[in-house]
């Protein structure tokens, strides 16, 4: 009897921490939006104080997220590789996690691909707009060769992504498959300290988020009223964004009901990492607030989000995929290049490819692009028509990129509940 008692306290205390932790979400949730209304308000004002003000707030941080980035990427691989290892988890998160990858970033090409048959944007002459001209003459391969670093200091630096992985991924594992020395022990304890350092300050980051995003939204708002103009490159856009709307709106939140996961719990878990890559336009710049809303909005299992979600911020990328395929198709249509049905789908897969090995960084789908039209030799003199809308396109691209890691992680947490050696802290209420 006294066994059946302290069953029912502990789980009405279980009950009452999940809904105590269901009003703080919804509570940021309406701080964010109160955040982005009253800075969009401001930004119509378009007063010259207000708009330097802003300008300098929406850099701070951005400055501060580019900070932290890099470190977070690197020790989140580092931690999680080491202490997995050659345990056979491993193999199952990362299994689950490139499948998940795969399949949502072959449907938003697919659904960028259909919407392009049935649009059929119309050509444009390629007149008013500028290429970067360093950029026109670069290979596809050496995209890849720029992967591989020379020293180990230099994509920190950069801010080289890819590389950043290559080298955290191959120090994790070789901590994991060390001989168990008290040097190891040691190097971990620092790795570690310095790594709830950081978390320590993204906490500190998200308690005043709130500032940066009204700043942010004021930013953009006065852009926008600047006049963002589209021209002829209408059907272009619309094909481009609605694709990848759909992709959010609808895809992405099926793929979380079929494993049985509410795609309205995990957007309000994982709305300040949206709102933050909305105008950041960087996944990887986003990666510390994706991390940080992901295990204490959402609770995801750490072993999960630390290996996942980093990896995801450089292969999982559903927004650039649609860019490249319609974009790709767009040009090559513009030089009068035949575009049979096997074409397009063999393009089709050239995109998704294309789109895993891209960095998430600002502006790195367009620089992809022209990087692989100037190895075909196909104009790429559009490229500088299309480059004054690129802006509003790259931020929903990274706001569906960070949607699908989010997806990604959540239906991992979810099939690997239990397997990982430790319960997690919240499970979807659709799976509950």
């Amino acid at each position: 009897m006294e066994h059946t008692s302290n069953d029912t306290v502990e789980k009405l205390t279980r009950q009452s921490l999940d809904n105590a932790a269901k009003s703080k979400n919804t509570q940021k949730v309406i701080i964010w939006f109160a955040a982005m209304l009253i800075g969009g308000i401001l930004g119509m004002l378009e007063l010259p104080l207000l708009r330097d003000l802003f300008n300098f707030i929406a850099t701070v941080f951005t400055k501060l997220f580019q900070f932290v980035a890099v470190p977070v990427i690197s020790l989140a691989v580092i931690t999680t590789l080491a202490e997995l290892g050659a345990k056979r988890e491993t193999g199952k998160i990362f299994g689950h996690a490139v499948f998940y990858t795969l399949t949502t970033t072959f449907a938003a090409a697919l659904v960028a691909l259909l919407l392009f048959i049935w649009v059929a944007p119309d050509n444009v002459a390629a007149t008013g707009g500028q290429v970067p001209q360093n950029l026109t003459k670069l290979s596809y391969f050496d995209h890849f060769l720029s992967v591989i670093p020379s020293n180990i200091l230099q994509p920190f630096v950069a801010g080289n992504v890819l590389s950043i992985l290559l080298i955290s991924a191959s120090v994790g594992l070789a901590l994991a498959f060390m001989p168990k020395t008290e040097n190891r022990n040691s190097l971990l304890r620092v790795i570690y300290g310095l790594q709830e350092l950081l978390f320590t300050l993204i906490r500190a980051l998200l308690y005043i988020l709130p500032v940066g995003i009204l700043a942010f939204t004021a930013q953009l708002v006065a852009q926008i009223e600047a006049g963002v103009i589209v021209g002829a490159l209408g059907k272009y856009t619309f094909v481009v964004i609605g694709g990848n709307l759909i992709q959010f709106f609808i895809i992405i939140p099926i793929f979380l009901m079929l494993r049985k996961v509410s795609p309205i719990w995990v957007f309000k878990g994982m709305s300040p990492a949206l709102a933050v890559a909305l105008f950041s336009k960087s996944s990887a710049g986003t990666l510390p607030v994706t991390l940080a809303s992901a295990e204490y909005n959402l609770g995801l299992n750490k072993k999960v989000t630390r290996f996942v979600l980093p990896i995801c911020t450089t292969i999982n990328m559903n927004g650039c995929a649609a860019f490249i395929l319609v974009t790709s198709l767009y040009l090559m249509q513009n030089a009068n290049i035949v575009l049979t049905t096997g074409t397009m789908f063999v393009w089709l897969f050239v995109a998704v490819l294309a789109a895993v090995g891209n960095a998430g960084v600002p502006m790195g789908c367009y620089f992809l692009t022209l990087s692989l039209m100037s190895s075909m030799n196909v104009p790429v003199d559009l490229m500088g028509v299309i480059l004054p809308i690129y802006a509003i396109i790259d931020m929903i691209e990274t706001c569906v990129n960070v949607w699908s890691d989010s997806a990604v992680a959540s239906m991992t947490n979810r099939d690997l509940a239990g397997q990982l050696g430790e319960e997690n802290v919240s499970v979807s209420p659709a799976a509950a």
